[in-house]
């Protein structure tokens, strides 16, 4: 298997993930400027399981004949190298944003250029497997199966919100989502923001009312989103708190009183996605590809309210996107992924 991007943070998690995969082995970890450094010496934590091997320039030729490539790059560089790939190997999971979306006006919109690849928009699953299983899984009935694995933020909101719009519990109006984010979900490049003077003993909120992210979870949910993230002084994590108004009695849902028990039974067959009273906590899913959900009805209010807590480098994505790569394999779901977070 391949990996294209193995530089960034999101490249070092799956570097770490296939290093202790029974079923993966790394043959091509590509960079940009790192090519040629030893991955060891970019990451130490590393070194164990890769010892002098180097990363090397991006050359397609060399992915050829590969069972899977991931594809963990910038937004905007997948449209070129999809179509290159597509039919040489095996499989391809991209943790971009490249394919997220299966309406391009919406890329024009929110990430400021067009499309390049739309004629591929359609032939992509969107790989949040608890909650588009199926979609994968037809995937592997094309040549060369392609995944789009979703952003962090949108996977803890589509956990948290998804079954119970679908169920409608909730009302697909209206719906807000408050996100937290740890540093690293901005990416290894060096940002002023992102400098420890400036993220430390700070919280701040970002792409007010316009995030890139909102049509991809109002995508997976289902609803209408009102989306705000926040930049927190932490590593990982990603910890969402989501507001919905329940569904009126004569759209024949549950009771908003019994959001908590939907979730229970959509995820009793998972074992990334924890339903529990408590409430979830991002160090609790440090290192691990679960996720952690609950909800409450406020009956003063009458705003249904649930909260999600995941690893952002995790179930967001590189966890999320092994997971999906077992599942075009034919290989158990879970192999070669965590459930337990690590603590303290």
């Amino acid at each position: 298997m391949g990996i294209v991007g193995a530089s960034g943070y999101v490249g070092a998690e799956l570097l770490r993930l296939c290093a202790g995969h029974p079923g993966f082995e790394v043959a091509a970890a590509t960079a940009g400027e790192s090519a040629g450094e030893k991955i060891a010496s970019l990451y130490p934590s590393l070194a164990g399981a890769y010892g002098d091997t180097a990363f090397v320039p991006l050359d397609p030729d060399a992915l050829d004949g590969l069972d899977i490539v991931f594809l963990a790059m910038s937004h905007g560089r997948s449209q070129g190298l999809v179509p290159v790939l597509d039919g040489r190997v095996g499989a391809i999971v991209d943790l971009a944003a490249d394919f997220r979306l299966k309406d391009p006006a919406l890329y024009a919109r929110y990430y400021g250029q067009d499309h390049t690849a739309k004629d591929l928009l359609g032939a992509f699953a969107y790989g949040l497997p608890e909650l588009f299983r199926e979609e994968i899984l037809a995937a592997r009935d094309r040549g060369t199966p392609l995944v789009a694995a979703p952003g962090c933020y949108p996977t803890a909101a589509a956990l948290a919100l998804a079954p119970l719009v679908r169920a409608r519990v909730v009302s697909a109006a209206g719906v807000v989502v408050d996100a937290a984010s740890g540093v690293s979900g901005a990416g290894r490049a060096p940002a002023a923001h992102l400098h420890f003077a400036a993220a430390d003993e700070n919280v701040t909120a970002y792409g007010l009312c316009d995030h890139r992210h909102t049509p991809e979870i109002e995508q997976a949910t289902g609803a209408s989103v009102l989306f705000t993230p926040h930049l927190v002084p932490m590593t990982r994590g990603i910890f969402a708190t989501c507001y919905a108004r329940p569904s009126p009695p004569a759209a024949g849902g549950p009771a908003p009183q019994d959001a908590l028990a939907v979730l229970v039974d959509a995820y009793a067959d998972e074992p990334f996605v924890s339903v529990t009273p408590d409430v979830p906590s991002t160090k609790a899913t440090w290192g691990s590809n679960s996720a952690s959900v609950t909800a409450r009805y406020d009956t003063r209010t009458g705003w249904v309210l649930v909260l999600s807590a995941i690893d952002n480098l995790g179930k967001g994505a590189a966890g999320q996107a092994v997971q999906c790569a077992n599942l075009l394999m034919g290989i158990p779901e879970a192999t070669g992924l965590s459930v337990t977070g690590v603590y303290p």
